[in-house]
């Protein structure tokens, strides 16, 4: 089972996720977050149900949401997490990641993968992290290419979308012998 932690750096703070943060993130939220996501938040009751799904989550051993908070003013600015944690074969997915438009484009996701990243595989100690996302999704495809991990391929028709719509899931992943690189490629982003 994963524990729940707070991890932090000079950018966001990722605390789990609560009931107390449903304002905060119906707040971060924006209609086009979720063109390419397999729920969609229109109202309050949207956020407490994204929120009772992480919590079922982490009840069942399968990993921890968190919230992302701005160092600096304090704000919820999106969500992240880990799930399908499988110990017994050393693998967890990062997932469920979102900002509000206003922290894309920021130190906020380079800073939140190298957080989750280095809780992975050196406190989990894991083999494999894995990604995955809407192939029609390319500003996040880009994202994971430029954190170093490595496209696998595409799972067809693998999600109905709440319009009807079947995604095509793309997996990226990145390796423990490939972390070190990372590690550094990502500290070097983050000290810019």
């Amino acid at each position: 089972m994963i524990e729940k932690t707070i991890l932090q750096n000079d950018y966001v703070r990722l605390e789990p996720l609560d009931p107390q943060h449903r304002e905060g993130l119906f707040a971060a939220s924006a209609p086009e977050i979720w063109q390419h996501m397999p729920l969609r938040v229109a109202r309050l009751e949207d956020i407490d149900q994204f929120i009772a799904e992480a919590v079922q989550a982490y009840a069942n051993g399968e990993g921890v949401g968190f919230a992302v908070m701005d160092r600096v003013t304090e704000a919820v600015v999106g969500s992240t997490g880990f799930y399908n944690y499988v110990p017994q074969n050393k693998r967890i997915e990062i997932g469920f990641t979102w900002y509000t438009p206003n922290s894309q484009r920021s130190p906020v996701n380079t800073s939140c993968k190298f957080l989750l990243l280095q809780h992975a595989f050196e406190i989990l100690d894991v083999n494999r992290v894995e990604f995955k996302t809407d192939s029609l999704n390319l500003r996040s495809r880009r994202a994971l290419a430029r954190l170093g991990a490595t496209e696998e391929g595409t799972l067809r028709a693998h999600v109905v979308q709440p319009d009807g719509r079947l995604r095509h899931s793309v997996y990226f992943s990145i390796l423990k012998t490939e972390w070190p690189a990372i590690r550094g490629r990502l500290s070097e982003f983050l000290a810019r």
